[in-house]
């Protein structure tokens, strides 16, 4: 009898302690979560101040929730937006690195060459006077072709360099032999024995194999560095397909609808999401890690035999001692000239014989490395390259680290793995966490993809970044590769090439006009190519070629 009351009073017990439990679940207040919904900037019109069935849920579990249908939409939105965010912030300086550092070397280039022009002209015009200006034209379109090559004209570097020098000798040629006629005919005659009389002796083929490699280097590397940021800026606009929008939604704010708005995700639940949800992200790691070693070559072209300062810093003096090797040589180049192409015809128009002693009234002194104006805010080309090499090193693996940096524990999720949102409640998250790529989610159980179906704007990238690699390796061989739009897509950057996104950023050669002999001193020197023909040389004409020769010769010393 007293064991039948006592089982009676514990089913009693039970049932009351089981009804009160009742109903304070089903009285449980939102009031946490209508504080943390109005701080992201809703309205609380739709959100209750208890928990009501949670039958009418489609993305969190149901049950007695906080969430109503307009609720849910709401966050899923919200968490789309919040997901591209994410994205964009964690991408953001590896982003601004390829922005900046494109502008820095592009800014540094044609600074250098700015100021290389500078010094050209005006050292030229100090010794050669009227004769420079008077035929610059010859060293303005040489410069307007390289600039051109810069800016991704189709321009054949090493025919345009053969042109300069053709045009050279035309001028020079006509200079020198002033009291002849010389037709369009017999020019081009004369422009054949070029690689035969070596006019300007081995300075022509010693730059053109430096200028051509050294350019081919740069010009690839300032075009590697455009094509790394813009394959990077459209990347980082992830395409947020619906089942990472579902998966980032429980993730992120099915612990609001549960009434836990503070509760934060198990990190390896994140990686999961991450994972599915940047899975075509993490196909382009691959490609994208061979184009920064490809460029990583390319940078040590630039401070090796390559070096781009080494070139282009000296080119007044060579094409000085170019131009004073023709000199030396141009009566025995006339009279093979003469001999191949045969006699001209003599000028009827005469010229002036007003002595030259002051057209070479001072000497050419090109800048000592302290007189040389600093270029690009101070930095030298080997800062400049080990800067940009250090963060295009910090750049690699960048796609596969992603869903790490963004699930970083105490940012976004709970280091304690059995006080956090496993997807369903508050506690520990099991499952394996998947390995990337579009084709390992087949076994993601947070994001349910179609592995059939890559990202086209991903693929796009992963072919371009994948050109851009062959053009790189090219370069570093010295191979020149005739660069093409590689994007789909104009761009607004500001390149200090003036370069948008469809055309090549290639290296900037800009010089200044070389000297070239005027022609309004062309008659006193007429007798020197005479001479070529007859051996028989006037005083004059031995004063005239004094006056041309020592000037050069005490200034190609000082070069020296």
């Amino acid at each position: 009898m007293c064991a039948m009351w006592r089982l009676q009073v514990t089913l009693c017990t039970l049932s009351v302690l089981s009804l009160s439990s009742a109903g304070e679940s089903k009285a449980r207040s939102c009031s946490e979560v209508r504080q943390a919904y109005s701080a992201k900037g809703f309205s609380l019109f739709h959100v209750p101040h208890q928990e009501v069935s949670g039958e009418h849920l489609r993305v969190c579990p149901k049950g007695y929730t906080c969430c109503t249908s307009e609720m849910e939409d709401k966050l899923s939105q919200q968490s789309k937006q919040e997901f591209e965010i994410m994205v964009e912030e964690s991408s953001h300086n590896m982003r601004t690195t390829f922005i900046s550092r494109h502008k820095k070397f592009d800014e540094f280039f044609l600074e250098l060459l700015d100021n290389s022009e500078k010094s050209l002209n005006s050292m030229f015009i100090k010794t050669y006077g009227k004769l420079y200006m008077q035929n610059s034209e010859v060293f303005q379109d040489l410069f307007t072709e390289l600039k051109r090559y810069y800016t991704g004209g189709n321009v054949n570097l090493e025919e345009m360099l053969n042109d300069f020098w053709s045009r050279l000798l035309e001028r020079m040629f006509q200079l020198l032999n002033s009291q002849y006629h010389f037709t369009d005919d017999y020019l081009e005659c004369v422009t054949k024995y070029t690689d035969q009389l070596k006019p300007f002796g081995d300075v022509p083929r010693k730059l053109k194999a430096q200028v051509t490699r050294a350019f081919i280097a740069a010009r690839t590397f300032v075009q590697g560095l455009m094509v790394g940021r813009e394959v990077a800026n459209r990347v980082a606009k992830v395409n947020v397909v619906p089942a990472c929008v579902k998966a980032l939604t429980q993730m992120l704010y099915c612990p609001y609808c549960r009434g836990m708005p503070e509760l934060k995700p198990c990190h390896n639940y994140c990686y999961n999401v991450m994972r599915g949800c940047l899975a075509n992200q993490e196909d382009l790691d691959a490609e994208w890690n061979l184009f920064i070693d490809a460029m990583l070559l390319v940078a040590d072209r630039l401070v090796g035999p390559s070096d781009i300062e080494a070139v282009i810093v000296p080119i007044d003096i060579k094409i000085s001692e170019a131009i004073m090797t023709m000199q030396d040589n141009s009566m025995q180049v006339s009279a093979k000239v003469f001999q191949g192409c045969g006699q001209p015809k003599v000028s009827a128009i005469g010229r002036s014989a007003r002595g030259i002693s002051d057209v070479f009234s001072s000497r050419f002194r090109p800048f000592t490395p302290e007189q040389r104006p600093t270029t690009a805010a101070g930095t030298s080309l080997d800062r400049l390259v080990i800067d940009i090499k250090e963060k295009l090193k910090e750049s690699k693996r960048f796609w596969s680290k992603l869903p790490d940096d963004i699930c970083a524990e105490g940012k976004l999720t709970e280091s304690d793995e059995e006080q956090c949102w496993n997807s369903h409640t508050k506690g520990r998250y099991f499952p394996e966490v998947v390995k990337g790529g579009l084709t390992n989610q087949v076994d993601n159980p947070e994001v349910i993809l179609d592995i059939t179906r890559p990202d086209t704007l991903i693929r796009q990238q992963i072919m371009t970044l994948r050109v851009m690699t062959n053009k790189l390796k090219n370069a570093y061989n010295g191979n020149d590769i005739s660069f093409q739009d590689s994007s789909d897509e104009g761009s607004s950057s500001g390149s200090g090439s003036g370069c948008s996104d469809g055309c090549t950023t290639e290296f900037v050669f800009v010089g200044t006009e070389a000297p070239v002999i005027g022609a309004d001193r062309s008659d006193e020197r007429a007798a020197a190519a005479a001479g070529g023909k007859s051996l028989s040389c006037g005083p004059s004409i031995m004063l005239v070629m004094a006056a041309l020769t020592l000037p050069l010769w005490a200034a190609q010393t000082q070069w020296r």
